[in-house]
């Protein structure tokens, strides 16, 4: 499956974030679209269940053309909120029925006949991997979803899931500041086994937090913006995009500059020992 090197994170665009109206949506996908950002990423949870209605809403009217695009989206978390009052406990359904009513429920708000990846939200100590093969082979065969993947797996949550159905994707956590899975071995399963990444919140912390840490990063990164001609987030996304794993960024941001930025960030090709520059930044000591 090629999805785009930069992906668009849709969670901010309703009203868990910027409750963007349909003509400010529109204008973002096709925006992303212009500047070659073709992959659209959801759940189901998003808005309290309402985020993916409201985008599928504007795709209806933005006159894209869907077999050039890819929707993602992901199932299995029973979220506590207003539009599942009923639930007693935020936790985890991987039952046949509900990964079926789930990836359903995501098309018809969409507004298109097939996923292209439905994602496993979280893993859940209950889940059994027969029983999740079972719905993906199910809507894989009757045209609903082209591919399957995980999020926020382990390797060996993966090698569950993986001895009975393929996992086409896993997306992680990644950044600069936060970069456990380049140790934990993580980011090593997925390259041995061919698995695409996509890494959420790529730019960590170091537009949210004012510490120490992400002072001495934004100290680093001034010094390189003039080399490279570009600006901070850039160089953020640039550095994730250097590993060998091939990462593909999910970028959650609404603002149009920004959106343009990410995706001119996959022209820069950071030079090796500025990379670590970079690393040494965030650690805030040399390389063992």
């Amino acid at each position: 499956m090629n999805y785009s090197k930069i992906i668009a994170g849709t969670m901010t665009w309703g009203v868990w974030g910027k409750k963007l109206s349909k003509t400010k949506m529109i204008k973002r996908i096709n925006h992303c679209i212009e500047n070659g950002i073709t992959t659209f990423d959801h759940a189901d949870i998003y808005g309290d269940y309402t985020t993916e209605a409201d985008f599928g809403s504007a795709f209806d009217e933005s006159g894209a053309d869907r077999e050039t695009l890819q929707f993602i989206t992901k199932c299995g978390i029973q979220y506590l909120g207003k539009t599942r009052h009923y639930n007693k406990v935020k936790h985890y359904d991987y039952s046949k029925a509900y990964i079926i009513a789930s990836a359903e429920a995501s098309l018809n708000h969409l507004k298109t006949e097939y996923l292209d990846l439905l994602l496993l939200h979280r893993p859940s100590p209950l889940m059994e991997a027969e029983v999740i093969a079972e719905a993906f082979s199910q809507l894989k065969t009757q045209g609903k979803v082209r591919a399957f993947g995980v999020s926020n797996f382990s390797p060996s949550q993966m090698d569950l899931i993986r001895k009975e159905t393929e996992v086409s994707a896993n997306q992680i956590e990644f950044s600069l500041t936060q970069h456990s899975a380049m140790h934990d071995g993580t980011l090593d399963y997925l390259t041995t086994h061919n698995i695409p990444v996509m890494a959420w919140s790529p730019l960590g912390s170091v537009f949210r937090e004012d510490t120490e840490q992400t002072r001495r990063i934004h100290k680093q990164l001034q010094e390189l913006t003039h080399k490279y001609n570009a600006t901070e987030d850039q160089l953020l996304l640039a550095w994730l995009l250097k590993h060998p794993a091939h990462i593909q960024p999910v970028i959650g941001t609404t603002n149009l500059e920004r959106i343009t930025n990410a995706a001119k960030a996959t022209a820069i090709d950071l030079e090796l020992e500025d990379w670590f520059l970079i690393l040494v930044a965030c650690q805030g000591h040399k390389v063992p």
